[in-house]
């Protein structure tokens, strides 16, 4: 159930990614909008994520389980009915919604099932498996959707398979809960989703205008102060939604901070490629998710065989070597082009995943090894949360950079393609108000195949900026793994994670918690 749940999560992810020049087209959306549809799905998943962790290690996790699932469906429909890109978002939101109710509760059960960290680990990898192959399958169903149906049919898959798993659930899959006592933390519930709400609307809306407006400098100023407040309310709060002496477990703290900055580059990069292939490549739907297919393929074959050898291998080297192959793949893409063909691009896409199946599953294996057996619930909510805030950030950094850096050179590029006169300034100032998106909509009449060189050479331009600063933040994630990650993790020293000299586990024995992978 574990599985079929996280499969119902993430499948909306790749599906629509690979959707989004069709939906850009059908709903003429500027670049800022269009990276909202992302970003709507993320954002309630990365705001909610820590409080239904919480909420299911209390009142019960197969609660909240099919709670996830009826969210994921109601979403789907919402959005399968939509004619409007206000519409759309409310969909992405409820389905947000229901992946921040199934990702920690997926983990909490197999945490729950299989206390011993080492055959854990396998159960992980198959987890991780199923994470990776939805991102796998969602994209090449959406383009095969796509060659033959409008573009909402897409959001038509997730809606059996959650309300077959609903089914299933309420008839097959036992309650549990945590053995600790503790209510919902409203205040970091309250504070939290202001801080990632705010951030990443500002962000978002900087990068389309100027970080100079000022619904933008007020939005940074609340993320900054919720920030602030959220910190000192959980130091405060008797049953905080994230236990802050969380981060004492340097392997916690560490895949924390490496799912952040990871997702942060990889997906916005995604967000990036997605647009590349539609919009300078010309491809159609089907044939973007062939393209991408290639790297959640390759990344779904090696997070299984990670999975089984983790425990013999150190997760700082299995990290730390997959976010060196990313970095390696992003570099490599520097020199693709408009005319790049499949061949050329499918090694690089190819090691890009093999990459990302690496890191997957030691990362949040390792995050939730790390601290006691209690507090797994909430230690894979901490982990999923950070990990959501980073993919949020994702589209609407890279987005920005995108944006700004195309629509600043199309001018030049407009002119050396002979694009000039009024043609050159209806061009200019429709992407400068819209992004490179709006030419879309635009009658260009003869000049069209000149524009449209124009338009993707200034794309081009904003992608390999995209490229240096993904590749630079997945370099840094590999930096601080091998810093931070012990080398011989799970095998040795133990602290007190909870600030207290002993931690109550299953079963009512007491025992000091173990650090980095053996759980109390």
């Amino acid at each position: 159930m574990a599985c079929l749940g996280v499969f119902v999560a993430y499948l909306p992810v790749t599906s629509v990614s690979v959707s989004l020049t069709a939906i850009q087209q059908a709903l003429s959306t500027t670049t800022s909008e269009l990276a909202w549809v992302s970003d709507a799905f993320v954002l309630p998943m990365a705001a909610f994520i820590l409080t239904a962790g919480v909420f299911g290690d209390v009142h019960g996790r197969r609660k909240v389980f099919v709670a996830g699932l009826l969210l994921s469906a109601a979403g789907a429909a919402t959005s399968l009915t939509a004619h409007s890109i206000g519409q759309l978002w409310t969909g992405q939101a409820l389905s947000g919604l229901g992946a921040a109710a199934l990702l920690p509760t997926t983990l909490a059960l197999i945490s729950h099932a299989v206390p011993d960290h080492r055959e854990r680990g396998k159960f992980i990898g198959i987890w991780a498996m199923c994470l990776l192959g939805s991102l796998a399958v969602g994209g090449v169903l959406a383009g095969t959707i796509l060659s033959h149906a409008d573009w909402r049919w897409i959001f038509l898959v997730p809606l059996p398979v959650a309300l077959v798993a609903v089914v299933i659930s309420l008839r097959a899959l036992p309650e549990s809960r945590a053995p600790r006592a503790g209510r919902l933390d409203w205040p970091g519930q309250i504070t939290a989703a202001l801080a990632i709400i705010a951030l990443v609307y500002g962000v978002i809306e900087g990068g389309a205008g100027s970080f100079g407006d000022t619904q933008v400098v007020v939005a940074l100023a609340v993320a900054v102060v919720s920030g602030v407040l959220f910190v000192v309310t959980e130091r405060r709060s008797a049953h905080p939604m994230l236990d802050l002496t969380l981060f004492r477990s340097p392997g916690f703290t560490a895949t924390t901070l490496v799912a952040m900055i990871m997702f942060l580059g990889m997906i916005g990069f995604f967000f990036v490629l997605s647009l590349y292939f539609g919009m300078v490549q010309r491809l159609d739907t089907l044939g973007t998710a062939w393209r991408l297919l290639v790297i959640t393929g390759a990344a779904l074959i090696v997070s299984g065989i990670a999975g089984r050898v983790m425990h013999r291998l150190s997760p700082r080297l299995m990290i730390t070597t997959g976010l060196l192959m990313v970095t390696a793949a992003l570099l490599t893409l520097l020199g693709a082009d408009a005319g790049t063909s499949f061949g050329s691009l499918s090694w690089r896409l190819l090691l890009l995943g093999l990459g990302m199946g690496l890191v997957t599953t030691p990362m949040t294996a390792t995050a939730v090894a790390s601290v006691p057996h209690p507090l797994a619930g909430m230690a894979a909510a901490g982990n999923n949360a950070f990990r959501q805030v980073g993919g949020a950030l994702g589209p609407a950094v890279l987005g920005a950079l995108l944006t700004s850096r195309a629509v600043s050179s199309l001018p030049g590029h407009l002119s050396d393609a002979g694009v000039d006169g009024a043609l050159a300034d209806q061009v200019t100032a429709a992407t400068r108000d819209g992004g490179l998106g709006a030419v879309g909509s635009m009658a260009l009449g003869p000049g069209a195949g000149q524009v449209w060189g124009a338009v993707g050479d200034a794309f081009l331009e904003g992608m390999r900026l995209c490229l240096i600063v993904s590749a630079g933040l997945t370099f840094l994630a590999a930096v601080l793994a091998f810093v931070l990650l012990h080398p011989r993790l799970g095998r040795e020293r133990t602290v007190s994670v909870a600030g207290d000299s002993a931690t109550r586990v299953p079963g009512g024995t007491e025992r000091r918690a173990v650090e980095t992978g053996t759980p109390a």
